[in-house]
């Protein structure tokens, strides 16, 4: 089939690659002049399936009426006269009792488990360099309370089959011994030796000159104007230069901007954008800084080595489609960063600050599938977890579009 793909960010350039494994003519449109110019740009680097919870869980609302009016709360949300934002609200206080968490964590962590196996594939398949580093994932804590918490968090995905060790305060040192200034702060910790961390759009600009190789077609620089459906298909998509896309299916991979582009065909999606901020630290050839990534659940912050730079993201603030950089959510992660390690000897100047629209679900579950138009799909809503979920939502998106059956079981992506 001929196949049009929207979106050349990490998921829509996945896609794009098994869609052409399975035989598939395929061509990607993406407003940007490159691959993976927005979410995918400067996210955390985590390839993270021990981050499985999901923000709804039993001790978020509480957590977010006390961040609220915080500039620099680990989520932030920012009331509006917004009814997606909240209806998206709703759902998300829904979903946070112990039953829907633990389901939700379910098939999170299915999907994450099995898109972790087939990078690991692909990188090995196609000799891949995007500043890969597999020494797994440390989440430390220094609230007592938050440790506790995670005892039992950590048992419930290791029944799920994610290794997630709990360890002690030292034994948290001796995994990253960078965190030795930090050591009178931290409780205790959790490690998942598995899990990975790397550049990711180093990976979706190297992945796209693979399929540009393969003769797989970018139309780089095209703001998609609408799509045109009749009798229950697609028949094309408009570009805003007046060009109609004509396809026999056609995968919708733009993350938050997803919903806007299929509401007029009367396709609603509980998506909806979380603004996630993210440094990036040049470092010294000999500095003390570290080598395996870190989680620090407190301030819900991430820490990732990507060669000779220190890439810290996190937090979300719901403000809608607003992309500008709030100073004080950047000054906080700047902030953290030299409360932890204070060796790192940081020039303020040198540093790169970026925010990006992640797109979210209520569950943190993502959106895989058809539509109900007949040849339309989806790949949207990972939220945080994009990198870490991308390849094995792009493998079943494949699958779907072939009528395989997939590897893992597609109805708990399935669209409402």
């Amino acid at each position: 089939m001929r196949i049009v793909v929207l979106g050349a960010g990490l998921i829509g350039v996945t896609s794009a690659w098994f869609l052409a494994e399975d035989g598939h003519e395929v061509v990607v449109v993406d407003r940007q002049p490159g691959a993976a110019r927005e979410t995918s740009f400067a996210n955390g680097g985590q390839i993270s399936t021990s981050h499985a919870e999901p923000w709804a869980n039993p001790s978020a609302p509480l957590k977010i009426l006390k961040w609220l009016g915080r500039e620099d709360a680990p989520l932030l949300w920012r009331l509006r006269a917004d009814a997606a934002q909240w209806l998206w609200g709703l759902r998300f206080l829904r979903e946070c009792t112990p039953a829907r968490t633990r389901a939700n964590i379910r098939a999170i962590l299915a999907l994450a488990l099995d898109s972790r196996t087939r990078l690991k594939a692909l990188r090995r398949d196609l000799g891949l360099e995007y500043d890969a580093l597999t020494r797994g994932i440390l989440h430390f804590y220094t609230d007592p309370a938050e440790f506790e918490h995670a005892i039992p968090q950590a048992a419930l995905m290791r029944e799920f089959g994610c290794e997630r060790v709990v360890k002690t305060a030292a034994e948290c040192l001796a995994i990253e011994p960078a965190l030795a200034d930090a050591q009178p702060s931290i409780v205790g910790g959790t490690y998942t030796e598995d899990d990975e961390s790397g550049d990711a759009h180093r990976f979706t600009s190297a992945l796209a000159s693979r399929l540009e190789d393969r003769g797989v077609h970018f139309r780089y620089g095209q703001q998609v104007a609408g799509i045109d459906a009749a009798g229950g298909r697609v028949r094309a998509v408009r570009l805003a230069n007046g060009e109609a896309l004509a396809a026999d299916a056609f995968v919708v991979a733009l993350g938050s901007y997803t919903p806007l582009l299929l509401r007029p065909l009367g396709i609603s999606l509980p998506v909806y954008p979380a603004k996630g901020y993210s440094i990036t630290i040049p470092l010294a050839p000999e500095t003390t800084a570290p080598a395996v990534s870190l989680t620090d659940d407190g301030a819900k912050l991430v820490f990732s080595r990507l060669g000779q730079r220190l890439r810290v993201a996190g937090t979300a603030e719901f403000t809608g489609y607003d992309t500008a950089l709030n100073t004080p959510r950047i000054d906080a992660l700047l902030r953290r960063t030299q409360q932890l390690l204070p060796r790192l000897a940081i020039d303020p100047a040198t540093v790169e600050p970026w925010a990006g629209l992640r797109p979210a679900t209520p569950t943190n579950v993502p959106l895989i599938g058809a539509t109900r138009l007949s040849n339309l799909y989806v790949n949207t809503g990972h939220g945080t977890l994009g990198w870490t979920m991308a390849v094995g939502s792009a493998s079943l998106l494949a699958d779907l579009v072939a009528g395989k059956t997939p590897a893992i079981d597609p109805q708990a992506y399935a669209l409402p």
